[in-house]
């Protein structure tokens, strides 16, 4: 399947039904009175999350979704037929914001979360509702109200706990397969990987995390350079990055320094509160280095910008066990934190209400 990250949808709700102007006519019922029913509500448009869809590629050529109009009223107090609801499922992690506004209506972090994307149109009232001690043969009734109608943008942000994050040929897929079940394509030319990778990293039966690895950054990416800017939004949600490193370049001229100080300036031209995320470094293929600790110790005396460093090689599993021990650490640390600054939260919001 065709992996699909964003999209442009239309959406139409409904029109609620009209509302009847109608008398009772039978054969011996004297002035029989109003029974013009109402008409029915219109359908409205849902979304829906859901865990078994990775993917928006249901809405790349489907761009335009219609809910049913309600039914109108009739005599004999016949209300008119609701029509039902739209619910459009997509993957978690799927941001929906409306593009003439530029409000996010939507964002479905969580399996199963359904949220009203564009209401239906209520139904018009017959003439029985308008009927009275000084108007008893009412004429008149009510339309039913438009339903809505929305342009909406759709982006998809993988849910990972953690980031991969490097230049072409740094060795991420090699590192994701390496740590985790996910067999992403691997090559020895740039680019293999053309859309995000996920894998669930097991560090014990009870504890993991998932990893995303998307396709590689170069200098320039900002202004459209190989791939662009697009794959980094899904490094949005995660809690930690890492930015891999080839220190054993391949070609002469390559500069490992140079390299990780590009990616760097890419992530803050993107987003600088994905810059601001805590990063830490992978010097990876260190099984291709002969004097291993000297070149190590000379990047590092050029480049500094990191949390924490780990000396790797994805290829055999050299340092991966530990790094991914490291990581699980760092994700209940972080839980922890989040869990005691919630209880302190709710603790001071008590005792305001007291």
């Amino acid at each position: 399947m065709k992996f699909i990250d964003e999209s442009k949808i239309e959406v139409f709700a409904g029109s609620g039904g009209n509302g009847a102007a109608s008398f009772r006519r039978e054969k011996y019922i004297d002035k029989g009175g109003p029974d013009g029913g109402d008409g029915g509500r219109g359908g409205s448009i849902y979304a829906q999350a859901d865990r078994n869809i990775n993917t928006l590629v249901d809405y790349r050529f489907a761009r335009m979704h219609r809910a049913k109009n309600g039914g109108s009223g009739r005599g004999a107090d016949c209300y008119g037929k609701g029509a039902d609801d739209v619910v459009l499922r997509m993957p978690v992690g799927t941001v929906i914001t409306d593009i003439n506004s530029g409000e996010v209506i939507a964002d479905l972090a969580h399996d199963g979360e359904k949220v009203l994307l564009a209401q239906g149109g209520m139904g018009g009232l017959g003439n029985i509702h308008f009927k009275s001690s000084t108007n008893r043969a009412p004429r008149q009734c009510t339309p039913g109200t438009e339903g809505e109608t929305r342009e909406l943008q759709l982006e998809l942000k993988v849910l990972a706990d953690v980031g991969l994050l490097g230049m072409p040929n740094a060795g991420k897929s090699t590192f994701i397969r390496s740590v985790s079940a996910a067999r992403p394509k691997v090559a020895d030319y740039p680019f293999t990987t053309l859309h995000p990778n996920l894998g669930v990293v097991r560090v014990s039966p009870e504890k993991s995390f998932v990893i995303a690895d998307i396709p590689g950054i170069i200098e320039g990416a900002a202004e459209g350079a190989g791939l662009g800017h697009q794959f980094l939004r899904h490094l949005a949600r995660t809690r930690v990055l890492l930015h891999l490193v080839d220190i054993a370049p391949m070609y002469e001229g390559i500069d490992p320094v140079h390299e990780a100080r590009a990616i760097l300036n890419e992530l803050k031209k993107y987003d600088p509160a994905l810059y601001d995320k805590p990063r830490w470094l992978l010097l990876n293929k260190v099984d291709l280095l002969e004097n291993c600790d000297e070149k190590v110790a000379a990047f590092l005396k050029e480049f500094s910008d990191f949390d924490r460093y780990f000396v790797i090689s994805a290829i055999n599993g050299e340092g991966c066990k530990e790094l991914t021990y490291a990581i699980m650490d760092h994700l209940l640390a972080m839980n922890e934190l989040e869990r005691q600054a919630a209880a302190d939260s709710a603790q001071e919001t008590d005792a305001d209400i007291i």
